[in-house]
């Protein structure tokens, strides 16, 4: 589904170096991807149309029409599209922070920055006044969006390499973690414990990550809601478009990817 970049195994000659971030709008075909590349630059990458992962070596993070991905000057990433996608990329010098974040992370994007996303990245060209008044009220509403918790974190240890690679290839697995742990040779303490010291956060919250990202990548193949409950091991539809409901902040049935 979503291959991790592991900074430590990709040569850096493989590693594309852009020193700027650009500012445009780039449309990308189903299953279409950029290759792993840094900018000396910040960068906020949205979609305006499908959705977008980005890929790091500390894991993924995915984007609806609702997010926005903060990429700090200097990281190593990877852009990856599901169904047809409007990238729309907005360049920051790196002495220009105006989220002061230095990870990668997802934004809220509201119905006003969405517009503006769109509307600069698409009138390219020199700072006039009007494009600098643009771009200030465009920071200013980047500055109120609230961070959203959609990313899955890539593990470095090698027993939950297997035991992740296990649940990418099939997200609807639904078995326990002391079944899995059988599977790769630890046992569920020991697992639960490398969950918490290596990715921070538990078992049970990285497979409902896991099935999330999936689940954003079915329904912008339109496949249907019950259909998708079903493929990423939710118990039920009710559960699956609860959880999504509260994540997302809209029904399954009324995701936009257009």
């Amino acid at each position: 589904m979503m291959t991790n970049i592991r900074q430590a195994s990709v040569p850096q000659a493989a590693i594309r170096h852009d020193p700027v971030a650009p500012t445009r709008t780039r449309r990308l075909a189903p299953g279409g991807s950029i290759d792993a590349h840094r900018h000396d630059d910040h960068q906020i990458v949205y979609a305006g149309r499908g959705v977008l992962t980005v890929t790091t070596g500390e894991g993924s993070w995915v984007a609806p029409g609702t997010r926005a991905i903060w990429v700090p000057a200097g990281t190593v990433h990877a852009h990856r599209a599901y169904g047809e996608l409007d990238l729309h990329l907005v360049g920051l010098p790196v002495t220009e922070n105006p989220l002061g974040l230095d990870t990668p992370t997802v934004l809220a994007v509201s119905p006003l920055l969405r517009e503006l996303l769109i509307a600069y990245t698409r009138a390219e060209g020199d700072d006039c006044p009007e494009r600098a008044r643009l771009r200030a009220v465009l920071l200013d509403q980047l500055r109120a969006s609230a961070q959203q918790p959609l990313h899955l974190p890539a593990p470095t240890v090698p027993l939950l390499r297997a035991l992740c690679d296990i649940l990418q290839a099939d997200p609807g697995d639904s078995r326990t973690l002391a079944d899995l742990g059988r599977q790769v040779g630890a046992s569920d303490r020991t697992l639960s414990r490398l969950f918490r010291a290596d990715l921070g956060m538990t078992f049970p919250q990285w497979r409902t990550q896991l099935r999330l990202h999936h689940a954003l990548i079915l329904l912008t193949e339109r496949t249907p809601v019950t259909a998708v409950a079903h493929q990423c091991g939710w118990s039920s539809t009710s559960a699956f478009i609860e959880v999504f409901r509260r994540t997302f902040g809209h029904t399954p049935g009324s995701h936009r990817t257009e």
